[in-house]
Protein backbone atom coordinates (compact mmCIF):
# COMPACT_ATOMS: atom_id res chain seq x y z
CA UNK A 1 0.00 0.00 0.00
CA UNK A 2 0.84 3.41 -0.27
CA UNK A 3 1.85 6.04 2.02
CA UNK A 4 -1.13 8.39 2.37
CA UNK A 5 -1.29 11.92 3.63
CA UNK A 6 -4.65 13.21 4.24
CA UNK A 7 -4.72 16.82 4.69
CA UNK A 8 -7.76 18.82 5.93
CA UNK A 9 -7.68 21.48 3.93
CA UNK A 10 -4.44 23.55 2.90
CA UNK A 11 -3.87 26.70 0.11
CA UNK A 12 -0.78 25.74 -1.81
CA UNK A 13 -1.08 29.09 -3.26
CA UNK A 14 -0.28 30.53 0.41
CA UNK A 15 1.79 27.48 1.40
CA UNK A 16 -0.46 26.51 4.31
CA UNK A 17 0.86 23.37 4.49
CA UNK A 18 4.42 23.18 3.41
CA UNK A 19 6.22 21.04 6.05
CA UNK A 20 3.85 18.62 6.21
CA UNK A 21 4.25 18.51 2.19
CA UNK A 22 8.12 18.83 2.20
CA UNK A 23 7.38 15.52 4.49
CA UNK A 24 5.38 13.68 1.38
CA UNK A 25 8.01 14.91 -0.91
CA UNK A 26 11.18 13.68 1.45
CA UNK A 27 9.18 10.48 1.45
CA UNK A 28 8.71 10.06 -2.30
CA UNK A 29 12.73 10.22 -3.14
CA UNK A 30 15.09 12.69 -4.22
CA UNK A 31 13.42 15.15 -7.41
CA UNK A 32 10.65 12.71 -7.33
CA UNK A 33 7.72 13.17 -10.06
CA UNK A 34 4.38 13.96 -9.06
CA UNK A 35 1.67 13.55 -10.65
CA UNK A 36 -1.24 16.41 -9.86
CA UNK A 37 -5.12 15.69 -11.01
CA UNK A 38 -7.01 18.43 -11.74
CA UNK A 39 -10.11 16.65 -11.82
CA UNK A 40 -11.80 18.48 -8.79
CA UNK A 41 -14.05 21.28 -10.73
CA UNK A 42 -15.98 21.90 -13.98
CA UNK A 43 -13.92 24.21 -15.12
CA UNK A 44 -10.48 24.19 -14.23
CA UNK A 45 -8.70 27.36 -13.28
CA UNK A 46 -5.66 26.72 -15.02
CA UNK A 47 -3.51 29.25 -12.95
CA UNK A 48 -3.31 26.52 -10.42
CA UNK A 49 -1.17 24.09 -12.64
CA UNK A 50 1.46 26.91 -12.26
CA UNK A 51 0.66 27.23 -8.79
CA UNK A 52 1.22 23.81 -8.05
CA UNK A 53 4.12 23.17 -10.27
CA UNK A 54 6.16 26.41 -8.59
CA UNK A 55 5.31 24.91 -5.39
CA UNK A 56 6.02 21.61 -5.58
CA UNK A 57 9.29 22.23 -7.48
CA UNK A 58 10.27 24.53 -4.59
CA UNK A 59 10.03 22.06 -1.76
CA UNK A 60 11.81 19.51 -3.87
CA UNK A 61 10.08 18.02 -6.80
CA UNK A 62 12.42 17.22 -9.96
CA UNK A 63 8.91 17.43 -12.26
CA UNK A 64 5.60 18.05 -12.25
CA UNK A 65 3.04 16.08 -14.52
CA UNK A 66 -0.27 16.60 -15.11
CA UNK A 67 -3.36 13.69 -15.84
CA UNK A 68 -5.68 15.00 -18.22
CA UNK A 69 -9.35 14.33 -18.47
CA UNK A 70 -8.64 13.12 -22.46
CA UNK A 71 -5.70 11.06 -21.23
CA UNK A 72 -6.49 6.71 -22.30
CA UNK A 73 -6.28 4.78 -19.57
CA UNK A 74 -2.95 3.63 -20.63
CA UNK A 75 -1.66 6.86 -20.70
CA UNK A 76 -2.73 7.75 -17.51
CA UNK A 77 -1.11 4.16 -16.51
CA UNK A 78 2.11 5.34 -17.82
CA UNK A 79 2.03 9.02 -16.16
CA UNK A 80 1.73 6.76 -12.56
CA UNK A 81 3.89 4.18 -13.22
CA UNK A 82 6.48 7.33 -14.29
CA UNK A 83 5.30 9.45 -10.74
CA UNK A 84 7.04 9.10 -7.24
CA UNK A 85 4.03 11.06 -5.84
CA UNK A 86 0.24 11.36 -7.00
CA UNK A 87 -1.49 15.02 -5.41
CA UNK A 88 -5.57 14.82 -5.12
CA UNK A 89 -6.66 18.37 -4.91
CA UNK A 90 -9.40 20.31 -3.10
CA UNK A 91 -12.78 20.50 -5.10
CA UNK A 92 -16.04 18.82 -5.61
CA UNK A 93 -15.18 15.15 -3.91
CA UNK A 94 -18.58 13.98 -5.78
CA UNK A 95 -17.06 15.44 -9.14
CA UNK A 96 -13.74 13.65 -8.26
CA UNK A 97 -14.91 10.47 -7.14
CA UNK A 98 -17.10 10.04 -10.57
CA UNK A 99 -14.04 10.94 -12.88
CA UNK A 100 -11.76 8.42 -11.00
CA UNK A 101 -14.39 5.34 -11.11
CA UNK A 102 -15.59 6.36 -14.79
CA UNK A 103 -11.80 6.42 -16.17
CA UNK A 104 -10.61 3.45 -14.51
CA UNK A 105 -7.88 5.29 -12.39
CA UNK A 106 -9.12 4.23 -9.08
CA UNK A 107 -8.40 0.78 -9.82
CA UNK A 108 -4.86 2.23 -10.44
CA UNK A 109 -4.59 3.92 -6.80
CA UNK A 110 -5.35 0.42 -4.85
CA UNK A 111 -2.59 -0.63 -6.55
CA UNK A 112 -0.03 2.23 -6.69
CA UNK A 113 3.16 2.48 -4.72
CA UNK A 114 4.79 5.85 -4.41
CA UNK A 115 2.95 8.51 -2.12
CA UNK A 116 -0.26 9.42 -2.40
CA UNK A 117 -1.37 13.08 -1.19
CA UNK A 118 -4.99 14.14 -0.71
CA UNK A 119 -6.58 17.95 0.66
CA UNK A 120 -9.63 17.74 1.13
CA UNK A 121 -11.76 16.63 -1.75
CA UNK A 122 -8.79 14.32 -2.39
CA UNK A 123 -8.42 12.70 1.20
CA UNK A 124 -12.31 12.34 1.34
CA UNK A 125 -12.44 10.39 -2.18
CA UNK A 126 -9.33 7.91 -0.66
CA UNK A 127 -11.50 6.71 1.39
CA UNK A 128 -14.23 3.04 2.00
CA UNK A 129 -16.55 6.63 2.96
CA UNK A 130 -16.29 9.83 3.58
CA UNK A 131 -18.32 12.96 5.59
CA UNK A 132 -19.09 16.17 3.24
CA UNK A 133 -21.64 18.81 3.75
CA UNK A 134 -24.01 19.43 1.12
CA UNK A 135 -26.30 22.29 0.76
CA UNK A 136 -26.19 26.41 1.96
CA UNK A 137 -28.07 27.80 5.16
CA UNK A 138 -31.04 26.09 7.01
CA UNK A 139 -30.52 23.25 3.91
CA UNK A 140 -27.47 22.03 4.65
CA UNK A 141 -26.92 18.00 5.79
CA UNK A 142 -23.80 16.27 6.70
CA UNK A 143 -23.89 13.05 4.83
CA UNK A 144 -21.73 10.03 4.57
CA UNK A 145 -20.98 8.94 0.54
CA UNK A 146 -19.39 6.18 -0.93
CA UNK A 147 -15.34 6.72 -1.87
CA UNK A 148 -13.07 4.58 -3.79
CA UNK A 149 -11.76 2.55 -1.23
CA UNK A 150 -7.85 2.86 -0.77
CA UNK A 151 -8.75 2.79 2.72
CA UNK A 152 -10.90 1.31 5.23
CA UNK A 153 -12.25 4.23 6.96
CA UNK A 154 -14.13 7.77 6.91
CA UNK A 155 -12.40 11.26 7.05
CA UNK A 156 -14.24 14.44 7.28
CA UNK A 157 -12.02 17.56 6.52
CA UNK A 158 -11.95 21.28 7.32
CA UNK A 159 -12.93 20.45 10.85
CA UNK A 160 -14.26 23.57 13.06
CA UNK A 161 -13.77 25.31 9.82
CA UNK A 162 -14.67 29.27 10.43
CA UNK A 163 -16.72 28.65 7.16
CA UNK A 164 -19.48 26.49 8.46
CA UNK A 165 -20.47 25.01 4.69
CA UNK A 166 -17.50 23.55 4.87
CA UNK A 167 -17.58 21.76 8.70
CA UNK A 168 -21.63 22.12 9.12
CA UNK A 169 -23.21 24.36 11.72
CA UNK A 170 -22.63 21.72 14.78
CA UNK A 171 -19.85 19.40 13.73
CA UNK A 172 -19.86 17.31 16.91
CA UNK A 173 -23.05 16.48 17.01
CA UNK A 174 -23.48 15.36 13.59
CA UNK A 175 -20.24 13.57 13.59
CA UNK A 176 -21.20 12.07 16.81
CA UNK A 177 -24.64 10.86 15.04
CA UNK A 178 -23.31 9.77 11.89
CA UNK A 179 -20.23 7.34 13.63
CA UNK A 180 -23.54 5.82 15.05
CA UNK A 181 -24.70 5.05 11.73
CA UNK A 182 -21.79 3.51 9.69
CA UNK A 183 -19.96 1.00 11.36
CA UNK A 184 -16.52 2.52 10.11
CA UNK A 185 -14.48 5.02 12.50
CA UNK A 186 -14.88 8.61 11.11
CA UNK A 187 -11.67 10.55 11.81
CA UNK A 188 -12.52 14.54 11.45
CA UNK A 189 -9.45 16.52 9.74
CA UNK A 190 -9.29 20.79 10.96
CA UNK A 191 -7.79 22.80 7.92
CA UNK A 192 -4.10 22.42 7.90
CA UNK A 193 -4.00 19.50 10.03
CA UNK A 194 -3.27 16.15 8.57
CA UNK A 195 -3.21 12.11 9.28
CA UNK A 196 -0.18 10.55 7.89
CA UNK A 197 -1.39 6.70 6.87
CA UNK A 198 1.30 4.26 6.29
CA UNK A 199 0.17 0.18 6.39
CA UNK A 200 -1.89 0.75 9.20
CA UNK A 201 0.15 3.06 11.20
CA UNK A 202 -1.41 6.57 12.32
CA UNK A 203 0.60 10.17 12.64
CA UNK A 204 -1.53 12.71 13.08
CA UNK A 205 -0.80 16.98 12.42
CA UNK A 206 -3.05 19.34 14.07
CA UNK A 207 -5.87 18.29 16.33
CA UNK A 208 -7.33 15.21 14.44
CA UNK A 209 -10.06 13.75 16.65
CA UNK A 210 -11.45 10.33 15.87
CA UNK A 211 -15.81 9.53 15.80
CA UNK A 212 -16.48 6.14 16.46
CA UNK A 213 -19.60 4.71 17.80
CA UNK A 214 -20.93 8.29 18.99
CA UNK A 215 -17.95 8.22 20.70
CA UNK A 216 -15.79 11.35 20.08
CA UNK A 217 -11.94 11.11 21.25
CA UNK A 218 -8.35 13.26 20.35
CA UNK A 219 -5.92 11.18 18.19
CA UNK A 220 -2.46 11.54 19.56
CA UNK A 221 0.73 9.93 18.51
Amino acid sequence: MSKIYFLGGEEISERTMIETDKLAIDDSGRNPVVLYFPWTAEIEKRKYRKFATDYFKDIGAGEVIFAELSDTLQKLKEKMDLSDMIYLPGGDPNLLSERLNDLGVSKLLKRYRGVIVGNSAGSLVLCRRYVAVRGQDDNQITKSHRGIAVVDFAVSVHYKSEDKGRSGEEPDRELRELSERVNIPIYAIPENGAIIYDGGNFKFVGGVYKFYKGRKTRCRN
